[in-house]
């Protein structure tokens, strides 16, 4: 170049110009460029430009600094005039082609990158872009040729390898993907994105244990990066440990206020502590920030389902489908709310379509077996047995979920060694993840029996709150208490609220209070009438919130027996409903069932048993304690031998006439959220009444610590 121009100095300096060569102001732009002073860096492009307009090297260094500067736009226009200029530099291709995938045109980054590789075949940087331009158009085939081909030109290009291993991670490949990013973090060890994205693909593979190390050592290298704190975030939700994930997902979102996908994780950590409102409040900033985001309304659908907004929450499913129809989780999200619905075939063609996406999803297949019941030669039999034969091919959770749905299945089909063989392996997973200390347990129980003494009962009989609203329906899961429900709740005068936790919720409210310290059951002690009418009335306030209009309210969280003593004080007019059904029937049911809450007894026979004969030991006390009229005993094999008095003899406890609706409760429009949400749809049947003698043979861990007058009635004749 033989022209020359002034030499810089900053905007608005005095300082007189210098005469320089172009190519020197050019090393000088690049220079401030590189030292993030771009404003000098771009007042010297301009300077050379206005002696040479078409000078391709000041304008490609001018778009390089304008896109670095956050103008995307008037960057990619710049570096268009470069190549205008000079069509020949590889370089400008492939630069413009960088700019042209980050600004969303991926078809025209592909076009460009072809043209960089086309002029310089061995250019390994332009060859790496041009693989991730095919990567962002979802090419997988086509993005790992030009990452190989950039690696056989430098086999130490960490970041080739790094984006070979997102390439085979797309394709679920995870081995290839797992063994491109040890190769990148051997050449560079500091590679932070290798171990966030190595993290993920081992994430991927469902094994967040093995995913938190890389994760960790992501985060260290970069404490502040909004994309690490997100994964390892949620590997911690997967871990089953939400505090500690919401606490990186505060860091994240100080670093980042507007990521619609942190706040979409904030919805799901705060979805699993069960914090509704909290994770509604979260899912709406997302989609405040991203109206479109599928995966937003799919969690939202979430929280609307668990508010008991069924009708909503398919809305928000249908139209997360309608933005991602490969979204399987949406379609299972669907299938759960059809089948509460009781619309089992929408239901089970909701589970049909995640399986057309995801056909080994195996917590669909689970989901499925619940909602239906199995054949001979059955397909999605075939599909279990094929995935049962490759198990460690399958993450744990995953080994579990179809140890249930084969139990399951082939329970239907009469195979009972069979299935109480893989109910055995699905509960013993299972046991592995929960934190169940039976110690503390039975302290718990043997606790609630030394307070509610006769005396404490006869000193505060009287008080509490006088609402006639509440009913509650209690006992061992598996043992009645939906059936009951669903008898009362199909008369018109009633609100049937399912298992809310709402009276758990007043009980652990005291405990924080400020005044009482202790935890239930031992402040009820220092209560008097005051305390009991206030607790009364709170939960009742938290009852209203269901209806309106209903003139009873029921609440059929089982647990609640653990409250009874403290629901006659409170609550002196609520009428509480006990189900009694066979113990050895109750556990192998609570057995065959993978819970989606904590009964974290339930996973192994001896533990099981005890709790149910520490169960009925507290259900003694009650009876012993408690005036004759505090409680109904409604014995399961009655109620399904003779249902119509019994129905009859439930409805006059509440204090209700008599309805006919409650005799066709199988066909009652209403939400039902339990495992016994297909049952309850059909009319009384009589199937499930001494379902234990199948197993009988196999169950002596449960029966041996069973309560001995139960055991002796059950036993065999």
């Amino acid at each position: 170049m033989s022209a020359d121009v002034g030499s810089q100095s900053p905007p608005g300096s005095t300082s007189k110009q210098q005469v320089m060569p172009i190519p020197q102001v050019l090393a000088l732009a690049e220079q401030h460029r590189a030292a993030g002073r771009l404003d000098v860096a771009q007042h010297l492009c301009q300077q050379i430009l206005r002696a040479q307009p078409r000078n391709a090297e000041a304008l490609h260094l001018l778009g390089i600094t304008l896109h670095q500067g956050g103008q995307p736009a008037a960057a990619i226009d710049v570096v268009t005039r470069a190549i205008a200029a000079n069509a020949s530099v590889p370089l400008y291709h492939s630069n413009l082609g960088e700019m042209l995938r980050l600004a969303g045109r991926a078809e025209e980054a592909v076009a460009a990158g072809s043209r960089a590789v086309a002029l310089q075949p061995n250019f390994t940087q332009a060859l790496n872009n041009l693989g991730i331009a095919y990567y962002d158009r979802g090419e997988w085939d086509e993005a790992i040729v030009y990452y190989r081909r950039a690696l056989a030109v430098d086999p130490g290009f960490a970041e080739a390898h790094n984006n070979l291993g997102n390439a085979f991670r797309a394709q679920k490949k995870y081995p290839e993907a797992i063994a491109a990013y040890h190769r990148a973090l051997q050449l560079k060890p500091g590679y932070s994105d290798a171990y966030n994205n190595l993290g993920t693909a081992i994430r991927d593979q469902k094994k967040p244990k093995d995913a938190e190390e890389p994760y960790r050592k992501a985060m260290a290298l970069k404490p502040r990066d909004p994309s690490i704190l997100n994964n390892l975030a949620l590997t911690l939700m997967d871990l089953d440990r939400p505090d500690e994930a919401l606490s990186l997902l505060q860091q994240s979102i100080a670093v980042d206020p507007r990521n619609h996908s942190t706040f979409t994780y904030f919805a799901s950590a705060y979805l699993e502590k069960d914090m509704f409102d909290e994770a509604r409040a979260a899912c709406e900033r997302a989609l405040s920030l991203k109206p479109d985001d599928p995966d937003a309304l799919n969690i939202m659908g979430q929280i609307l389902f668990e508010q008991g907004q069924s009708e909503a929450a398919l809305a928000s499913f249908e139209k997360a489908l309608a933005l991602k129809p490969d979204l399987s989780d949406a379609y299972n999200n669907m299938g759960n709310t059809l089948k509460e619905l009781g619309r089992f075939d929408e239901a089970r063609d909701a589970y049909f379509k995640a399986l057309a996406i995801d056909p080994k999803a195996t917590g669909v297949l689970l989901n499925l077996a619940d909602a239906k019941k199995f054949a001979p030669g059955d397909p999605h039999l075939l599909t279990l047995e094929a995935l049962a034969a490759d198990l460690a091919a399958l993450s744990e959770e995953e080994q579990m979920q179809l140890h249930f749905a084969l139990g399951k299945a082939y329970g239907d089909l009469g195979r009972h060694e069979d299935s109480f063989r893989h109910l055995l392996q699905g509960n013993a997973l299972k046991r592995r993840t929960v934190d169940y200390n039976e110690g503390a347990t039975a302290q718990f129980f043997d606790r609630i029996r030394a307070v509610f003494t006769p005396e404490l009962i006869a000193k505060q009989t009287g008080h509490g709150d006088p609402s006639r609203l509440p009913i509650f329906i209690l006992g061992m899961p598996r043992s009645g208490t939906t059936l009951v429900e669903q008898v009362l709740a199909s008369h018109r005068k009633v609100f049937g609220a399912g298992e809310i936790k709402d009276l758990d919720i007043v009980v652990q409210s005291v405990r924080t209070d400020g005044i009482h310290e202790a935890p239930y059951p031992d402040y009820v002690t220092a209560f008097g009438p005051e305390q009991l009418r206030q607790f009364g009335a709170q939960y009742v306030k938290r009852l209203g919130a269901y209806s309106t209009t209903a003139e009873r309210i029921t609440n059929k969280m089982p647990s609640n027996f653990f409250y009874v003593g403290l629901i006659h004080l409170a609550l002196p007019h609520a009428r509480i409903i006990h189900t009694r059904r066979d113990p050895i029937d109750t556990c192998v049911s609570c057995f065959s069932k993978l819970f989606s809450g904590a009964q974290n007894y339930s996973y192994e026979l001896g533990e099981l048993g005890r709790y149910y004969r520490r169960y009925d030991e507290l259900m003694a006390h009650w009876r012993r304690v408690l005036p004759a009229d505090a409680m109904l005993e409604v014995p399961y094999e009655e109620l399904v031998e003779d249902f119509d008095p019994l129905a009859r003899r439930i409805v006059d406890y509440c204090g209700l006439e008599w309805d006919d609706a409650c005799l066709a409760f199988h066909e009652t429009k209403r939400p039902v959220r339990t495992a016994s949400a297909s049952q309850v749809r059909r009319p009384i049947f009589k199937s499930s009444v001494g379902r234990w003698r199948a197993y009988q043979g196999l169950l002596e861990p449960l029966i041996r610590e069973l309560p001995l007058e139960r055991e002796a009635t059950a036993a065999p004749p």
